[in-house]
């Protein structure tokens, strides 16, 4: 499989690119592509990770499946060869990769549980004991485990970072109903999906959800799902309060990045093979640990 860095298809206009998935209309549908472009502090590396994108694919349609009887999600089919306006150039390039989703309202407000305290959550927390405004334990250290999972949403950012937020702060942006559904059904997904991977000596610290709304109003699981760029996963085996954890995400790429003398802005630096090739076997790594396949 060549590595996809941006995708082009004659007959379908393009209905959004973001930093990783390419977007595009298919009129009551969408098309949802995702490349191997990979991004690191808000900036998309010049160079793609070869195979990513269907590693991440593959990911998520594993846990849409799994995690169906939760919520209803936004895939309708995997099969690329049902896109008439294709050429078979074009359907060998989208296979593995796409989805073909219904098209839905997003809801303004990430959906983020944490059952481990890292990343800004632990920041949060070492200044006023509290994650996005609910009032934690004193003692806790950086990983440590929470009593129990929080609802902790946050604002999309088109640009940088997302905005934690508290949840009277989604709430009011969403409405109590809603805010209260999402909450309900964040937890229920972290829940099932931790459960899932501990017997795979996983450890799932944290995830963020997307949710729309439908043409009739259902509030159904949209985007990505529980896959390594949207979730922190820890090795079970490894795992210890107090420090940092082994990742499956893109940390290699992020430390390599913090070794040279790059400001973090546009243009990146050129990435060594080690560290493509590098990043690349952790996708793979998490895909096989979650999904008990081997990737082909």
């Amino acid at each position: 499989m060549s590595a996809v860095h941006t995708t082009s298809l004659a007959g379908y206009p393009l209905f959004r690119r973001g930093k990783v998935r390419d977007v595009y209309d298919l009129g009551d549908q969408l098309l949802m592509v995702a490349s191997d472009r990979i991004s690191a502090f808000d900036v998309v590396m010049s160079e793609p990770i070869p195979e990513k994108g269907a590693l991440l694919t593959q990911i998520a349609a594993y846990w849409f499946e799994q995690l169906s009887h939760i919520v209803p999600n936004h895939v309708i089919s995997m099969d690329v060869d049902t896109l008439d306006r294709c050429t078979d150039e074009e359907k060998d390039m989208l296979r593995g990769r796409s989805m073909i989703v219904r098209k839905t309202s997003p809801l303004p407000v990430e959906c983020v549980v944490r059952g481990y305290l890292s990343g800004s959550g632990w920041k949060e927390y070492q200044a006023s004991q509290t994650v996005c405004g609910i009032t934690l334990p004193a003692g806790y250290v950086k990983s440590s485990k929470l009593t129990e999972p929080i609802f902790t949403p946050a604002t999309k950012a088109e640009e940088g970072h997302d905005e934690n937020i508290s949840f009277d702060v989604a709430a009011k942006i969403l409405g109590d109903d809603v805010a209260n559904a999402v909450g309900n059904y964040s937890i229920a997904l972290y829940n099932a999906a931790s459960e899932l991977v501990a017997s795979k000596g996983l450890i799932l610290a944290d995830t963020k959800f997307e949710f729309g709304t439908d043409n009739r109003g259902q509030i159904i699981l949209i985007d990505e799902a529980l896959t390594p760029d949207s979730s922190r996963y820890w090795l079970a085996e490894s795992y210890a309060p107090g420090t940092s954890q082994m990742n499956f995400d893109k940390q290699m790429l992020r430390d390599w990045l913090e070794s040279t003398p790059w400001n973090k802005t546009p243009p990146p630096p050129t990435l060594p093979d080690d560290v493509i090739q590098g990043t690349r076997a952790k996708y793979i790594e998490a895909y096989e640990r979650i999904t008990g396949q081997r990737w082909q």
